[in-house]
């Protein structure tokens, strides 16, 4: 990790779970990080449970990704106060209930606003600090199994979280376009989609809670995850990772 120190990190959905946890582990590995959230009050809340050297070392922000004003606002403040986005960690994202033939579309239009075009929001403002520099820097999608398979059916009654997976199936999609592109307009930037298992977050549904029987991932074992990524040489590009709990089925 000695590449980073000190370099500047963004990392969106820092309020809680997973995007808090890697939050902590950058700044432990020396990385300046920016915690984007919606509920940033959470983030400054996290800031203040850090010890007192290392304070300065959390910048929360307020942003809604799903936004394109948000972003905007939030990243011309990132570069105006600290000039540089080096790493990106798309986290952020939402999962409601509902089924797709009768869901109120405005649940959906928020889950495909934040889950796919917030990736796609911050990462054009990422990767334009990057290439402007010719700094060879990383993205990191935070995925998910259901981007590369589905849950099987329940034995009665139809499923009800029907629009997280196809957006998480799209994330998955994005990550090799964007290697593609990357490597076609000659940069050494990378890009990594993790695709977490069952992790016990505040996102995780009660249904799937109840029937995961306790085989569940923790928002730690993810950022251990981004943080290896992060450590590997520059000849070495982990493009996806799945990471399952012991004993998940799915």
């Amino acid at each position: 990790m000695e590449r980073w120190q000190n370099r500047v990190a963004v990392v969106t959905g820092t309020s809680s779970g997973i995007g808090s946890a890697i939050a902590l582990d950058l700044i432990e590995a020396g990385v300046i990080v920016v915690g984007l959230a919606r509920r940033v009050e959470r983030v400054k809340d996290l800031q203040r449970s850090l010890p007192a050297a290392r304070r300065d070392r959390l910048i929360p922000m307020h942003c809604d990704v799903g936004s394109e004003s948000s972003v905007k606002e939030a990243f011309d403040a990132i570069e105006s106060q600290l000039g540089t986005i080096d790493i990106l960690v798309n986290n952020a994202g939402t999962l409601q209930n509902g089924r797709l033939v009768d869901m109120p579309i405005a649940l959906a239009q928020q889950t495909v606003q934040t889950n796919i075009m917030g990736i796609i929001n911050c990462t054009q403002r990422a990767f334009r600090s990057m290439q402007q520099r010719n700094f060879d820097g990383h993205i990191i999608l935070i995925n998910s199994i259901l981007g590369h398979k589905l849950f099987a059916p329940p034995a009665a009654g139809a499923p009800e979280i029907n629009v997280y997976p196809p957006t998480k199936h799209a994330v998955t999609a994005l990550a090799e376009m964007y290697r593609q592109e990357l490597l076609g307009m000659g940069t050494r930037i990378k890009i990594t989609s993790i695709s977490p298992g069952v992790t016990d977050t505040e996102i995780l549904p009660d249904c799937i809670r109840k029937v995961s029987n306790k085989t569940m991932l923790n928002a730690k074992d993810i950022s251990s995850a981004v943080m290896f990524t992060l450590a590997t040489p520059p000849h070495m590009q982990v493009h996806e990772m799945i990471i399952k709990p012991m004993g998940e089925i799915l």
